[in-house]
């Protein structure tokens, strides 16, 4: 603790002041929006103007929130009140007239600087903070590194402000280096350094970590054990035990780290003449982090040797996961694997160490990695390179005195029955068929003959087979699970031509009377077009396997088209990234006017659109991707790995919803309206039976 007759001798409520910012909403996308900053910053100020007793005419409040500030729980005070007319919104031109114009004016001790938000590292590893109006063509922000050195200048009167504290409940992660993303260059300037001032940083989370929020409360982890530890101090009580409240709030998120329910570690950073001595928490030994082995030479030499010009395998994401779970830590936050190579993936696992029972993260995740690839591996090198995986796991464990591994669990098991439809040769009417099933092995189960068939012709063999595989549920199509042996899902591998056909409405005989139900409400029902994507095969194999390492989420894993982006440069946007890896077509033409021919150069793999065209609301997005914590559908939590059984739900609603519509049609004399036609294409590259050519 500072000793007190260190602190200025007029330093109190009167001679404090303070930017409180916090920021919900961005004018960028709805997908940067989160709830909890613009309450933790209402909670910070009641603090100043009640316990502190700082007047609000001291404080420059700026709040973003994304409900109506009325909605918002302001605290009951007259302070508040005050407050509560004269807060800004957190825009760019607002912060900046707020800390570098008004309070530098100002005539007092302390400055206390509290923003929450989103927060991104630049190229100099400067803090930057974006504002509420960041836009894609510039992400207006508040540059916390060049403000806090700005405010040690001349420019700021010289006897005022001796101590400044900035509090920031915010991630520390790099900023994506994507022309998207222009921060521009932020460079507040100053003039001449005044020796004498003070400054004291404290942040939610180290460089590279993301800081936790909780959307159900409205709060940031950080803030509440800010708070918690500021509790009913005064001013001078709050300065002296900044170091103490700080070494108290690191050992909270240390415990938490050490149960593993979480990895976020606040960081606080304090100059050497606050106390005239250095006060760095990376310099405290005595807080150790989880007690875990770390990989030796002799391991980290073996998985060189194994390892050695291998690519991501498919499960890889799985076994991170999976990893954490088995060490009883918590999945980092953000998803996503933290490198494009194997050896990357285990130099983020051993440096995270593990849980409390002295497992390394690294071991579990080569055990994944070796029961996987003995299941599912279909060259005979697989099943060496498994065995290979197992006795590095087993000498591992062995040398390092570690507990037994539960075994991982099993891949799930997924039926699929493939259509293969060709157009002759000669280009007459007809398509040579063929039919695959596909479980734990792949069989041959029909091919047309002679001359090419009917779709009809197709239709009734693919019924025939369902019924000999035992596919159909026996209550009419409802939710239980299928029947062992049933199949899942269906795929046609058909020509550009039929993408857009109606495959899953083909009528599928339901019990009594005659009744029918449609395919696509009985089995997950996608359409495939791999014959197309011969000079786009590069870009289609590299969108899929960054799908897959990420677990199948990710927040730019989908892109909604609208009718204006469909244009004939579309197809090589799309091919420039990884990402999208899922492209929802908001257009009112045909997807064959140009969309389909977009996502089959930009090599995407997976696509939705409404049959025939026509974006009627609601948005596919709306349909499809759950709600986030803003109760927006949150693209970055739609799990494309998943999506033929969520289309399938989808079309179930849409056919309830269609059924209900028509009995109230009837009942009044009406038309009944539509059912909502949903087409899925969904090509897996990984999963392509009979490469060879029908013709």
């Amino acid at each position: 603790m500072i000793p007190t007759d260190f602190l200025p001798p007029a330093l109190g409520p009167q001679r404090t002041f303070a930017l409180v910012a916090g920021v919900e909403r961005y004018d960028i996308s709805h997908r940067w929006n989160l709830r909890g900053p613009a309450r933790d910053a209402l909670r910070f100020a009641h603090w100043l103007t009640g316990p502190a007793q700082v007047p609000p005419g001291n404080l420059r409040l700026l709040l973003s929130p994304l409900d109506e500030p009325e909605a918002l729980d302001w605290p009951d005070s007259p302070a508040m009140a005050a407050l509560r007319t004269a807060y800004r919104p957190a825009t760019e031109e607002n912060v900046k007239a707020a800390l570098l114009d008004e309070l530098p004016q100002c005539d007092g001790d302390l400055l206390w600087i509290f923003w929450a938000g989103h927060g991104y590292l630049g190229p100099r590893q400067e803090l930057m903070l974006p504002c509420a109006d960041a836009r894609p063509s510039q992400i207006r922000h508040l540059n916390l590194d060049s403000a806090l050195r700005w405010w040690r200048t001349d420019l700021v009167k010289h006897r005022s402000f001796p101590l400044q504290a900035a509090l920031v409940d915010s991630c520390r992660v790099d900023a994506p280096r994507d022309a998207r993303w222009n921060f521009g260059s932020t460079d507040y300037g100053g003039g001449s350094s005044v020796p004498g001032r003070r400054q004291f940083r404290l942040y939610a989370s180290r460089e590279g970590e993301a800081a936790q929020n909780d959307a159900e409360r409205g709060a940031g982890r950080f803030t509440e054990a800010l708070l918690a530890e500021l509790g009913g101090r005064s001013v001078r009580e709050s300065v002296s035990g900044l170091p103490v409240a700080a070494r108290s709030i690191h050992r909270t998120f240390r415990e938490l780290r050490e149960r593993g329910e979480g990895w976020q570690l606040p960081q606080f950073l304090v100059d050497r003449d606050w106390d005239a001595c250095s006060f760095l928490d990376d310099d405290l030994s005595a807080l150790a982090l989880p007690r875990a082995a770390r990989l030796d030479q002799q391991a980290w030499d073996g998985l060189g040797a194994l390892f050695e010009g291998r690519a991501l395998p498919r499960c890889a994401y799985e076994a991170y996961a999976w990893a954490f779970k088995t060490a009883g830590c918590t999945t980092p936050v953000g998803g996503g694997l933290p490198g494009d190579g194997l050896l990357d993936v285990v130099q983020d696992l051993d440096e995270r160490q593990g849980g409390r029972g002295g497992m390394p993260l690294a071991v579990p995740f080569v055990r994944f990695l070796a029961d996987r690839a003995a299941m599912t591996g279909d060259a005979a090198g697989d099943a060496v390179w498994a065995g290979r995986l197992k006795d590095w796991v087993d000498s591992t464990r062995e040398r390092l005195a570690l507990p037994v591994l539960p075994p991982p669990p099993p891949p799930a098991r997924t039926t699929v029955v493939h259509v293969g439809l060709e157009p002759p040769p000669d280009g007459g009417p007809g398509f040579r068929a063929r039919m695959w099933l596909r479980g734990e092995r792949t069989e041959h189960i029909w091919e047309s003959q002679g001359a090419p068939v009917r779709l009809d012709t197709v239709r009734e063999e693919l019924l025939r087979q369902l019924a000999l595989i035992g596919a159909a549920p026996a209550d009419g199509g409802g939710a239980r699970p299928q029947a062992p042996g049933g199949v899942d899902r269906i795929e046609f591998h058909v020509p550009y031509e039929l993408l857009d056909a109606d495959f899953d409405q083909w009528p599928v005989p339901r019990g009594p009377s005659g009744r029918h139900r449609a395919l696509g409400l009985l089995h997950q029902v996608v359409v495939r077009c791999p014959q197309e994507r011969a000079d786009t095969r590069a870009e289609w194999h590299t969108s899929w396997r960054w799908l897959c390492t990420r677990g199948g989420r990710h927040p730019e894993a989908v892109r909604v088209v609208e009718e204006a982006e469909v244009t004939d440069v579309l197809g090589m946007e799309l091919a420039e990234r990884p990402a999208p890896a899922c492209v929802l077509a908001h257009t009112t033409s045909a997807p064959h006017a140009g969309l389909l021919e977009a996502v089959l150069e930009g090599g995407v793999p997976v696509a939705v659109w409404r049959r025939g065209g026509g974006a009627p609301p609601p948005p596919l997005l709306d349909l499809l991707a759950p709600a986030g914590p803003d109760g927006r559908p949150d693209p970055g939590a739609l799990d494309l790995l998943s999506l033929p059984a969520r289309v399938r739900e989808v079309r179930r609603a849409a056919a309830g919803a269609a059924a209900g519509a028509a009995r109230a049609a009837a009942e009044d004399g009406q038309r009944p309206a539509g059912e909502d036609q949903l087409v899925l294409l969904w090509d897996d590259p990984d999963d392509i039976p009979g490469s060879r050519s029908l013709a």
